[in-house]
């Protein structure tokens, strides 16, 4: 049994982390983001209450997310673990988490920060580009097209997403900073908080993140 938390800044690299780790432990990788998309296409009774807030642009509260999380975790393929990949992102969520898969009976065995510098951050995200009409994605370092400004695949323009320009990108820097990163005291008082280098192949912080959670284990 491994339940394990994914912790980082946007562009630490949780999302490529997290498919590993489920391929190698053969447990879910689990973000929020995905279980909103499905509860909302499915029509779900929190997809919709969720969706109510989406269509106005607000944020879904607490405790619809949370009512997602949960339903998610008692999903049949969580019974070996998962992975939660940026939940929770506060210390409200943190507590309300906790108490919830108390009442499952089940807990957080660690928790993996990924350490990322703000100026590779910065870096990583303001690089990316997508083709307007295929989704192909791109990075103008490390995968850039073969004709810059233009797709691969289809031949159609590649632009930057407003989310990556990089007054976008500070702002979301300065919300994690503010309402997120307190969370690496938050488990660090619980000692399962380990924090493992960012920087390097993808192979490499994969090996270190597998020997933090195992050190975890022992």
């Amino acid at each position: 049994m491994r339940n394990l938390i994914l912790f980082g800044a946007p562009g630490a690299g949780k999302g490529t982390q997290g498919k590993s780790l489920s391929e190698r432990y053969k447990i879910p990788q689990i973000s929020t983001g995905d279980i909103l998309r499905s509860s909302v296409k499915n029509k779900t009774a929190l997809g919709l209450k969720a969706k109510e807030y989406m269509d106005r642009g607000a944020l879904v509260p607490d405790e619809i997310v949370l009512g997602m999380v949960v339903e998610r975790l008692k999903s049949d393929d969580c019974e070996k673990g998962f992975i939660l990949d940026g939940f929770p992102r506060n210390i409200k969520q943190a507590d309300a988490l906790e108490t919830l898969l108390g009442a499952m009976g089940k807990g957080i065995d660690s928790v993996i920060g990924i350490d990322v510098e703000r100026k590779e951050l910065v870096r990583r995200l303001s690089g990316r580009r997508v083709c307007r009409k295929c989704g192909a994605n791109y990075h103008i370092i490390f995968s850039p097209p073969l004709n810059m400004g233009v797709c691969d695949k289809c031949g159609a323009e590649i632009y930057q997403r407003d989310d990556d320009r990089e007054d976008t990108i500070e702002a979301r820097l300065k919300v994690y900073e503010q309402e997120t990163f307190p969370l690496v005291d938050y488990y660090g008082k619980k000692k399962l908080y380990r924090p493992v280098n960012g920087i390097g192949s993808v192979d490499t912080i994969t090996e270190s993140v597998v020997r933090a959670i195992e050190a975890g284990k022992s």
